[in-house]
């Protein structure tokens, strides 16, 4: 047989010239495919586009799949035109699932400039859980592209109609869903948590015993890094459900203190306890004016005269705090320690019994 005898396959003629045709038709539509992409490439880097990210985004997207696309493109017309309209059966099937796999690739590349867009959106909006949602879409987008175009390639190799096949994956999918009512109870957690905001990045929160800031919230599951340093995976369906208390969006830091002084001492030098701490206090550091500190002699306790004082550091930066209360604490015991009044500690007197009847404490 020579180089340009025919060959015949399922009743179609094929000689090596329609094959090197059919060759040149694809290698051609890949040069194409290719200049064109360089040319956007180009037109992406040009100054009158490089302040327009959206422009930048959107060639970039549409260049990556050219070149495979025209090679589709190219096949098809090749075999067109060296076999005719209708080619082999095998040939025709392997060419639909080909272009449906270059359209796929097309609109897959097509999701960064949605993504881009929801980036640039949420970027101007206050909450950082926002920034969320542009992973999330773009994930959630091409896992339905990759299906559709599955369910058009099942469709294409088994000839049967689209809606056999969705009644097929119906059926499917009730069992897959009845085997993951975890990850769908998830999936919804992480739904619930994105419409009701409780928390955004980066803030602190505590929920089933864990304190630390969000660092990230995905589909099946929210990620806490504790102050331990711990990182915890917390699945969304049970964060959903649980009470989580922000710490990260308190307005203050509320500090309780109990002033214990002995019970020997005067009442005068017990209301000079209280006005040294009512000084101190005084237009504190973080103060605001609507919440002025509170001070006040309330209890006798089992060891000690209970001095109370309450007050509110604003804005609540914790390590500023702290410092504030290191400072209040050592003005504090140098104010009393100059009036002479004593910090109480836990004692206890013992009374025993002499063997002549009387009593003395130890």
């Amino acid at each position: 047989m020579s180089f340009w005898n025919d060959v015949v396959f399922e009743g179609t003629a094929i000689t090596w010239g329609k094959i090197i045709i059919l060759l040149s038709w694809s290698v051609g539509a890949m040069l194409l495919g290719k200049m064109t992409q360089l040319i956007l490439a180009a037109v992406g880097r040009q100054k009158s586009v490089g302040g327009k990210k959206m422009v930048q985004v959107t060639l970039k997207a549409l260049g990556r799949p050219i070149p495979f696309l025209f090679v589709a493109i190219g096949l098809k017309i090749g075999l067109r035109q060296q076999f005719g309209p209708e080619p082999a059966a095998m040939v025709a099937d392997s060419l639909s699932v080909l272009f449906t796999f270059a359209i796929t690739f097309f609109i897959y590349s097509l999701v960064d400039v949605l993504d881009y867009a929801i980036t640039h959106f949420t970027s101007k909006t206050h909450t950082k859980l926002d920034d969320m949602m542009a992973p999330m879409v773009r994930k959630s987008l091409r896992i339905v592209i990759v299906i559709l175009a599955l369910v058009q390639v099942a469709q294409i190799l088994s000839d049967k109609p689209i809606t056999s096949i969705l009644t097929g994956l119906g059926v499917g999918g009730l069992a897959v869903a009845l085997a993951a009512q975890e990850t769908i109870k998830n999936f919804f957690g992480s739904l619930v948590i994105f419409a009701d905001k409780p928390f955004e990045l980066g803030e602190r929160i505590v929920v089933g015993g864990h304190d630390g800031t969000i660092e990230e919230v995905g589909f099946r599951s929210t990620r806490i890094r504790t102050l331990d340093g711990h990182l915890v995976t917390v699945p969304n369906g049970e964060l959903a459900n649980q009470m989580i208390q922000n710490i990260g969006k308190r307005p203050y830091i509320k500090r309780v203190m109990n002033v214990a002084i002995t019970y020997d001492t005067p009442p005068e030098k017990v209301q000079q306890a209280v006005d040294i701490l009512k000084e101190l206090l005084d237009n504190h550091e973080g103060m605001d004016p609507e919440f002025p500190p509170r001070v006040f002699f309330n209890d006798f306790k089992d060891c000690s005269l209970n001095i109370l004082a309450i007050y509110w550091y604003h804005p609540p930066a914790y390590w500023d705090f702290l410092a504030h209360a290191e400072k209040l604490n050592m003005e504090l015991l140098r104010r009393y320690n100059e009036a002479g009044i004593e910090f109480a500690f836990p004692t206890q007197t013992l009374y025993v019994n002499n063997m002549d009847g009387g009593e003395s404490a130890l």
